[in-house]
């Protein structure tokens, strides 16, 4: 293969990095960065943006569209994401779609949003550069529901049809998978509901993920049980004859899950720094490139050094660059120096956009402004290479 990604994948390469930016979308993301920078400022914006929309005080939806939800949204409905999935593909990288709506509870909620995100999957069949869409199972069902089933509860009748429902719904979403060729992803989410959704999700794996890699689990490796789960997930698709499909990810629940384990006295699931969590991530990269003829692998990852490990084990063993089972995914509007210069470089490389009227997808813009002020470092590093570019483009 040649080079190893070490010598050819400059994550520094900021012309490569922002060459789908003009100088002014540059200058708009540093404004943005910088506010998101300050938790005080993320505090009191994200509460302010849910209560305008909902008071629909003049301008405030106007205002959201064009700052925080133009950076990390793909647009108000499929035929709007289209600008974006065409830029991307121009730069050979793939869309994940993700209907983002959260904080549901009426069945009517949860049916609508099963149709939208099969309207999707229908989309990607046209579409190939939608090679998969996303969901989180409590887009289908109520979450109270799903930790009642997790703690192995015992559940009424009128829960079990409930219950019922949630399976029926992410049924039909992967077999519109199987039956339009399009992969999807289920999230991960808190720890005390996630029982449910591994044991959702690996019944659907074992049901159509036969000859492809159809359904894939999220595994969060921010918790220290994870990695064993990963090797058990293994042996288990291994014994049933189906292909195990994995996207691996950090975690974004953190604080969420350390002060519930505080306030209800049990220990808590998440690793106790953060290099344990490195530690682990980078073995479940590994174990699954040592396993890689019997697995698909997500790396969802804006870690640099994740990234680097998968692309030069990708190189080291010889294997394609464009591997449709062995790929990176970041979330759009973030850590492009990771997408872009990987897929200049032939790396399978997509971007996790999601979609939604405005009003609909703020709790999800909520939470991925509050993600990047938490994250050591993450704010420094989008601005550190967009002052860099701008400086960059200034003196050509």
């Amino acid at each position: 293969m040649g080079n190893t990604i070490v010598d050819q994948v400059n994550f520094e390469d900021t012309a490569i990095t922002f060459e789908h930016k003009s100088d002014a979308a540059l200058r708009k993301a540093r404004l943005l960065f910088k506010v998101i920078g300050s938790p005080l400022l993320t505090f009191i914006g994200t509460r302010l943006a849910g209560v305008s929309v909902r008071l629909r005080i003049p301008g405030a939806k106007l205002l959201i569209k064009k700052t925080i939800y133009e950076q990390f949204c793909g647009g108000e409905s499929l035929s709007k994401c289209k600008q974006t999935v065409d830029q991307l593909e121009k730069y050979n990288i793939g869309t994940i779609l993700d209907y983002a709506l959260e904080a549901k509870e009426t069945e009517a909620d949860f049916d609508t949003t099963r149709d939208n995100i099969i309207k999707s999957i229908e989309y990607a069949k046209v579409k190939k550069s939608v090679p998969l869409v996303s969901l989180k199972l409590t887009g289908l069902g109520r979450f109270t529901l799903l930790e009642k089933v997790s703690a192995g509860k015992k559940l009424d009748q009128q829960e079990q049809v409930e219950f019922q429902k949630i399976q029926e719904r992410l049924d039909a979403i992967c077999l519109a998978g199987v039956e339009n060729n399009t992969g999807v992803f289920v999230d991960a989410e808190e720890s005390w509901i996630q029982q449910a959704v591994d044991d959702l999700t690996t019944e659907m794996m074992q049901r159509y993920n036969k000859n492809e890699a159809v359904v894939y689990n999220t595994i969060q490796l921010y918790r220290h049980d994870r990695l064993e789960f990963l090797k058990k997930s293994f042996e288990h698709a291994r014994a049933n004859n189906y292909l195990l499909a994995v996207k691996i990810v950090r975690g974004a629940y953190m604080e969420k899950e350390r002060d519930r384990a505080k306030r209800m006295e049990y220990e808590s699931p998440i690793q106790p720094d953060k290099s344990a969590s490195d530690r682990d991530y980078n073995l479940a990269v590994e174990f699954c490139l040592d396993n890689y003829n019997q697995l698909a692998l997500c790396v969802a990852s804006h870690n640099e050094e994740s990234c680097k490990l998968l692309a030069k084990l990708i190189d080291e063993k010889g294997l394609e660059r464009n591997n449709k089972r062995l790929f990176f995914a970041q979330l759009y509007g973030m850590s492009d120096h990771i997408s872009f210069n990987l897929a200049h470089q032939g790396y399978y490389v997509t971007k996790y956009i999601p979609y939604g009227p405005v009003e609909e997808v703020i709790p999800y813009l909520n939470r991925r402004a509050q993600e990047n002020t938490s994250v050591a470092g993450q704010v420094g590093r989008e601005l550190q290479l967009i002052h860099k570019e701008l400086k960059r483009r200034k003196n050509v």
